[in-house]
């Protein structure tokens, strides 16, 4: 299928590693042109050298979104790089944890106020655009139900989905989509799930146990389902909070 992505514009926060850099890729692969941007530039450049060589248009910063002067420099910086944005996928997380205090204040200023400044910043840009714009936010299975342990890191991710939701109505007669994605567990090397098959494989084997077919998502498979979303071929979804996670989570949606 053809995602009609080609010389889109898309934004990924926090895309040299992990499900920002696989979503980055498949963007590319669909001929999209890219911004991206993490806290590393020695990171940013190798991910942008990659990405120039789908022969697209690339470009990212360095860039904490915690400072949200600077997350609006670059938002700015890629729209006149670019040409405009098309696609907005606020991805970057603080993560897990559950130590003290300020895991909190972390994943609300990183989470969430890092994906309302992304929004607030590129939606004026997707206005200018002829076909709109699409906006997909990073959730977690860990919003929808009961996981592990109360941690802010959940509750965060709850809250990205009534946001995606109620800023979907805001926007929607400006032809912009605005959905969120609940990536289940994904399993790469370096990532989450392989630190804790090192530290906790109890806990590694019983989450594997919860899925049906045995064996975690892979990077792969999640940042197609969010290239499909952001994408124009998925024109009618719109408000929505997409489960991705091959039967883990054992909920019925209505």
């Amino acid at each position: 299928m053809n995602l009609q992505l080609r010389g889109k514009n898309a934004l990924i926060t926090g895309a040299t590693r992990g499900i920002g850099r696989q979503i980055a890729r498949e963007l590319a692969a669909e001929g999209a042109n890219i911004g991206i941007c993490a806290r590393a530039i020695e990171d940013v450049q190798e991910a942008v050298r990659e990405l120039k060589s789908y022969d697209i248009h690339a470009v990212g910063e360095a860039c904490n979104i915690r400072d949200a002067d600077a997350y609006r420099a670059w938002v700015d910086g890629c729209a006149e790089q670019l040409g405009g944005i098309d696609i907005f996928i606020s991805n970057v997380s603080a993560g897990g944890g559950f130590d003290s205090e300020k895991n909190w204040w972390k994943n609300f200023e990183i989470d969430v106020l890092g994906s309302v400044r992304g929004c607030e910043a590129v939606i004026p840009h997707m206005e200018k655009a002829d076909g709109g714009g699409s906006v997909v936010l990073i959730s977690s299975t860990n919003a929808v139900e009961v996981f592990s342990a109360p941690m802010a890191y959940n509750s965060m991710k709850a809250a990205l989905i009534t946001y995606a939701k109620q800023l979907s109505q805001y926007v929607g007669d400006k032809n912009i989509r605005v959905n969120s994605v609940c990536p289940g567990p994904i399993y790469f090397e370096g990532g989450a799930w392989d630190m804790l098959k090192d530290v906790n494989l109890p806990f590694y084997e019983s989450t594997l146990r919860k899925i049906p077919r045995g064996e975690m998502g892979s990077l792969k498979e999640i940042a197609s389902v969010v290239t499909f979303i952001a994408s124009p071929r998925a024109s009618l979804i719109s408000g929505a909070n997409i489960v991705a996670d091959a039967g883990f989570t054992k909920r019925v949606q209505f």
